[in-house]
């Protein structure tokens, strides 16, 4: 099942991170244009299977050489829920969704055969660059409005809201206060 992400997702989507891209994941150039920004309204998804969380993809805010986009990643699945369909579920429903907020392109740094069945192309994203080490193959675009990309040139910028840090409660304050 396909779902919205929930706050209850967070700690089960953190360990599926890591285990997925490994311990340097925060250090990758796509990670580092995500920091301190919050997804996309309604675009991050939680994949569930028997109450527990296999599969997320979340959409991301940028502006691609001055024109919005969307930016996808990352798209994660659990081993055990690999040749499922998990992530093309996953990829099907994040598209279906943007597309029907007018969102007009989405731009990903991943493997393009893979992507490719989505509709993702290089050509698409070949004059835009990321800030940070990348491979150029690996930086693809996908149209959802006619000619969104059209000669989209320069750097993709973060452009999302800031993430929202938690409230402490009282009692945390207090106790930091203490420290």
């Amino acid at each position: 099942m396909i779902r919205a992400e929930r706050a209850s997702d967070v700690a089960a989507r953190e360990t599926l991170l890591d285990a997925c891209f490994g311990d340097n994941r925060h250090e990758r150039t796509c990670q580092r244009l995500r920091d301190g920004r919050a997804p996309a309204a309604g675009l991050a998804l939680s994949a569930m299977r028997g109450g527990v969380l296999v599969g997320t993809l979340r959409l991301w805010h940028v502006s691609a050489g001055g024109r919005d986009a969307l930016m996808l990643g990352p798209l994660a699945v659990a081993t055990e829920a690999r040749g499922l369909g998990v992530g093309a579920a996953l990829m099907n429903a994040a598209l279906m969704i943007a597309a029907s907020r007018g969102h007009g392109a989405v731009i990903l740094l991943g493997d393009a055969p893979y992507y490719a069945r989505f509709g993702f192309d290089a050509a698409k994203a070949a004059e835009l660059e990321l800030p940070g080490a990348f491979e150029r193959a690996r930086l693809l675009g996908l149209e959802l409005v006619e000619g969104a990309l059209e000669r989209a040139s320069g750097m993709i910028l973060a452009t999302g809201a800031r993430e929202r840090k938690a409230r402490r409660t009282r009692r945390e304050r207090m106790v930091s206060c203490a420290a």
